[in-house]
């Protein structure tokens, strides 16, 4: 079974909560522990972000093509070269990556500010 037919199902299943005493909210967590098993080799942040995603749609708050747009963005490997666009995992802030370090670590500026951030690429998300 794949991670879309998994979700697929328990969608289905949230949509049956009034049949199941009102625990839909349980087929979300489902989904968001099956997510965060899945991606355990991945950072915590891209971890919650990814379970986050598949428990909104499985409460039918998100559509599919979001979902797969957002997981697809989560799970890409990060390889920054300077001048690159960049924004954090949430997207409340945007910048330029200014170098990457030795150690595989960037050092980017936020927009509007003279601040140089150290940070792992795993905490940020191309533009």
């Amino acid at each position: 079974m794949t991670l879309q037919e998994l979700l697929d199902f328990l969608r289905q299943c949230h949509r049956g909560a009034p049949f199941l005493f009102f625990n839909g909210n349980t087929f979300a967590e489902v989904a968001r522990r099956s997510t965060d098993a899945l991606l355990a080799e991945f950072p915590l942040a891209r971890r919650r972000e990814a379970s986050s995603l598949v428990a909104h749609y499985v409460a039918g708050v998100l559509d599919e093509q979001s979902l797969v747009l957002g997981l697809d963005s989560l799970t890409e490997t990060m390889d920054f070269k300077p001048q690159d666009r960049v924004k954090t995992l949430r997207g409340t802030t945007r910048g330029t990556i200014l170098r990457v370090l030795p150690d595989g670590r960037v050092v980017w500026q936020p927009d509007g500010s003279a601040t140089e951030l150290t940070a792992l690429p795993e905490t940020l998300l191309k533009e």
